[in-house]
């Protein structure tokens, strides 16, 4: 890891080379700010894509395999449905030392036209957002389909969550940020990845022109930098957003059995809110600590969802569901409010989940992102109801200055009306949830 210091600069550096600004664009942007063009004039656009247009680096295929040893197996990173992903580094990039990046080759076999990829490979260096992995380059030599990623040396989420592989210690961890080896992920930590990963998908899906759906959303999809800032990858590949409501049904995603909407399962339809599903699966794994699917637990368990289900009607039934790793140590309101959102996402009906915005809004609340909380009823469910003395309502001094912040703020005060309204259904704020 001694080259890994050169690794952000570099990054950087393609960015500035490959990736021109966007016009108008900022990733800080709020999800109401004016959405970008990513894809700027492909709506008029020539039947062939001119490389030139492609603003990240072109990679031969010479170079890729000499990065990876010819794709050595000891260099596998990990494989899915339609491509594998390989460590490799790059020489002479003219840094101080190699960059080490990611190569995903995809499956030569696959539906990836010369032109589809191309076109793909364009919207995409276009995206740029800091819970999203860089893409730093592609290859498109004869019929090899590669992609060149920036390196994470954090693993996945899976990898985390579950242990299922070691990583050293990590001297630049704070002491919540551990590796699984040593302990399991604390609560906050665990809240401030679903809120870092949720930021990222509510750019894919309102920041972006067309829409990107990520399609392939799981825990193994969400890969974690060495302090524990999640970024989303595969995203793109498996479905881009067409222009206005109509989604083209792409028959090269791959199903992830646990982690697909009913919707997509059943007519093979994707949409902003498969993927909002999708997220809720990986808030409830983080929640349990359970994997999605575990066929060595009893029928009724075996299905993560199947199993949570009727347990959103029972607040009494929440602290079970925390991961015993968690030991409860974590704020039970806090632990209510996260089964909440995740039940909310995880409907049957599609056009009843939230917008991933909504989601974002009401994670903040939990991740510590947000400092200023008067007015939401995550935060002070007492808002939501008057104070009583000797029978009469009390007049909060505060009361004034708190409805004028709410009315400048309205969109907090919207989502926290979302998620009572939703609640209701399982008398959530008769049972004290908020």
């Amino acid at each position: 890891m001694s080259c890994f210091p050169c690794f952000s600069s570099h990054v950087k550096q393609i960015k500035r080379e490959h990736l021109t600004p966007i016009e108008g664009h900022n990733a800080s942007h709020a999800p109401g700010a004016e959405k970008q063009k990513l894809v700027g004039e492909t709506q008029n656009k020539p039947n062939k894509v001119d490389r030139e247009k492609i603003k990240v680096q072109h990679f031969t295929f010479r170079e890729l395999a000499s990065a990876t040893k010819n794709f050595r197996p000891e260099y596998l990173l990990g494989e899915g449905g339609f491509s594998r992903v390989y460590k490799g580094t790059l020489q002479g990039s003219g840094q101080d030392c190699p960059l080490v990046v990611a190569v995903k080759q995809l499956d030569r076999n696959g539906l990836h036209e010369n032109q589809e990829f191309l076109d793909e490979v364009m919207t995409l260096s276009l995206v740029c957002h800091d819970n999203l992995v860089n893409l730093l380059g592609y290859c498109a030599d004869g019929d090899q389909r590669l992609l060149v990623y920036e390196y994470l040396p954090g693993g996945t989420l899976e990898d985390h969550l579950l242990g299922t592989k070691s990583f050293p210690p990590n001297p630049k961890a704070n002491k919540k940020d551990v590796a699984p080896n040593e302990e399991p992920l604390d609560w906050f930590v665990r809240m401030k990845i679903v809120y870092g990963a949720a930021k990222g998908l509510e750019y894919l899906h309102g920041s972006c022109n067309p829409p990107i759906i990520h399609g392939y959303l799981k825990s193994t999809n969400i890969l974690l930098d060495e302090e524990f800032k999640p970024k989303l990858s595969d995203f793109g590949l498996a479905k881009l957003g067409s222009a206005g409501n109509k989604m083209h049904v792409s028959s090269r995603v791959m199903r992830t059995y646990g982690y697909c909407a009913p919707e997509y399962t059943t007519t093979g339809q994707l949409t902003p809110k498969s993927d909002v599903y999708s997220f809720g699966v990986i808030l409830l794994e983080l929640i349990t600590g359970q994997r999605v699917i575990d066929t060595t637990k009893p029928s009724e368990e075996q299905n993560l969802v199947a199993w949570a289900y009727p347990k959103f009607r029972d607040p009494k039934l929440f602290p079970q569901m925390a991961d015993p790793l968690l030991q409860g140590k974590f704020p039970e309101k806090d632990l209510n409010q996260a089964v909440a959102i995740a039940a909310m996402c995880l409907q049957e009906k599609a056009s009843v989940r939230p917008l991933m915005s909504d989601v974002v809004t009401a994670l903040s609340f939990l991740s510590g992102a947000s400092d200023e909380r008067p007015c939401s009823s995550l935060a002070d469910p007492e808002l939501h109801s008057p104070k009583e003395n000797d029978g009469e309502t009390e007049h909060d001094d505060d009361s004034d200055s708190r409805q004028d912040y709410c009315r400048e703020h309205s969109d907090v005060v919207d989502i926290d009306e979302k998620i009572l309204s939703f609640g209701d259904q399982f008398s959530w704020r008769e049972k004290g949830i908020f």
